[in-house]
Protein backbone atom coordinates (compact mmCIF):
# COMPACT_ATOMS: atom_id res chain seq x y z
CA UNK A 1 0.00 0.00 0.00
CA UNK A 2 1.85 3.50 1.14
CA UNK A 3 1.42 6.22 -0.61
CA UNK A 4 -1.43 5.48 -2.28
CA UNK A 5 -3.00 6.21 1.09
CA UNK A 6 -1.24 9.45 1.24
CA UNK A 7 -4.44 12.44 1.31
CA UNK A 8 -3.76 15.71 1.05
CA UNK A 9 -5.93 17.08 3.85
CA UNK A 10 -6.81 20.72 5.10
CA UNK A 11 -8.52 21.35 8.15
CA UNK A 12 -11.13 24.78 7.45
CA UNK A 13 -12.01 26.05 11.34
CA UNK A 14 -14.12 29.31 11.73
CA UNK A 15 -16.57 28.84 8.94
CA UNK A 16 -19.26 30.94 8.94
CA UNK A 17 -22.96 29.12 9.38
CA UNK A 18 -23.71 29.87 5.96
CA UNK A 19 -20.60 28.59 4.42
CA UNK A 20 -21.48 25.73 2.20
CA UNK A 21 -19.12 22.81 0.70
CA UNK A 22 -19.32 24.42 -2.81
CA UNK A 23 -18.30 27.94 -1.83
CA UNK A 24 -15.62 26.42 0.56
CA UNK A 25 -14.39 24.60 -3.16
CA UNK A 26 -14.65 27.34 -4.85
CA UNK A 27 -12.45 29.68 -2.15
CA UNK A 28 -9.96 27.07 -2.54
CA UNK A 29 -9.98 25.93 -6.38
CA UNK A 30 -7.30 28.29 -7.12
CA UNK A 31 -4.42 26.10 -5.21
CA UNK A 32 -4.78 23.21 -7.04
CA UNK A 33 -7.03 20.25 -8.34
CA UNK A 34 -9.82 19.74 -5.47
CA UNK A 35 -10.95 15.94 -4.78
CA UNK A 36 -13.67 16.71 -2.01
CA UNK A 37 -14.77 19.72 0.50
CA UNK A 38 -16.47 18.84 2.63
CA UNK A 39 -18.31 20.85 5.74
CA UNK A 40 -18.71 19.32 9.01
CA UNK A 41 -22.59 19.27 9.91
CA UNK A 42 -24.45 18.33 13.48
CA UNK A 43 -26.19 15.11 13.35
CA UNK A 44 -29.01 16.67 15.28
CA UNK A 45 -29.58 19.57 13.81
CA UNK A 46 -27.70 19.26 10.27
CA UNK A 47 -26.34 23.07 11.01
CA UNK A 48 -22.94 23.89 10.31
CA UNK A 49 -20.26 22.99 13.26
CA UNK A 50 -18.10 25.78 11.96
CA UNK A 51 -15.67 23.31 10.55
CA UNK A 52 -14.67 21.50 7.25
CA UNK A 53 -11.89 19.56 5.19
CA UNK A 54 -10.82 20.23 1.76
CA UNK A 55 -8.79 16.99 -0.08
CA UNK A 56 -6.44 17.71 -2.72
CA UNK A 57 -4.91 15.98 -5.62
CA UNK A 58 -0.82 16.73 -4.53
CA UNK A 59 0.48 18.24 -1.73
CA UNK A 60 1.88 21.41 -3.65
CA UNK A 61 -1.83 22.53 -3.84
CA UNK A 62 -2.60 21.51 0.40
CA UNK A 63 0.83 23.38 1.21
CA UNK A 64 -0.07 26.89 -1.42
CA UNK A 65 -4.00 26.36 -0.05
CA UNK A 66 -2.39 26.26 3.84
CA UNK A 67 -0.18 29.38 3.25
CA UNK A 68 -2.73 31.34 1.03
CA UNK A 69 -5.82 30.79 3.10
CA UNK A 70 -4.90 30.80 6.70
CA UNK A 71 -5.99 33.68 8.62
CA UNK A 72 -8.39 35.20 4.99
CA UNK A 73 -12.01 36.22 4.80
CA UNK A 74 -14.44 33.82 3.73
CA UNK A 75 -18.56 34.96 4.17
CA UNK A 76 -17.09 37.40 7.16
CA UNK A 77 -15.02 34.93 8.99
CA UNK A 78 -11.33 34.39 9.15
CA UNK A 79 -10.55 30.93 8.89
CA UNK A 80 -7.97 28.53 10.16
CA UNK A 81 -6.53 26.41 7.76
CA UNK A 82 -3.78 23.52 8.70
CA UNK A 83 -2.59 19.89 7.33
CA UNK A 84 -5.54 18.00 9.15
CA UNK A 85 -4.09 15.26 10.79
CA UNK A 86 -4.68 11.82 9.71
CA UNK A 87 -7.40 9.71 11.40
CA UNK A 88 -6.21 6.22 9.62
CA UNK A 89 -4.17 3.67 12.15
CA UNK A 90 -0.78 5.08 11.42
CA UNK A 91 0.57 3.60 14.90
CA UNK A 92 0.30 6.74 16.39
CA UNK A 93 -0.64 8.98 19.46
CA UNK A 94 1.24 11.99 18.09
CA UNK A 95 -1.21 14.98 19.41
CA UNK A 96 -2.53 13.29 22.17
CA UNK A 97 -5.74 14.21 23.93
CA UNK A 98 -5.31 18.02 24.11
CA UNK A 99 -8.53 20.12 24.30
CA UNK A 100 -8.29 23.10 21.93
CA UNK A 101 -10.06 26.17 23.09
CA UNK A 102 -10.82 24.95 27.03
CA UNK A 103 -14.00 23.47 26.23
CA UNK A 104 -13.24 20.47 28.74
CA UNK A 105 -12.74 22.98 31.91
CA UNK A 106 -16.05 23.09 34.07
CA UNK A 107 -16.53 26.15 36.03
Amino acid sequence: MGSADVEYRCFVGGLAWATDSKSLEDAFSTFGEILESKIINDRETGRSRGFGFVTFSNEKAMRDAIEGMNGQDLDGRNITVNEAQSRGSGGGGGGGGYSRGGRWIRR
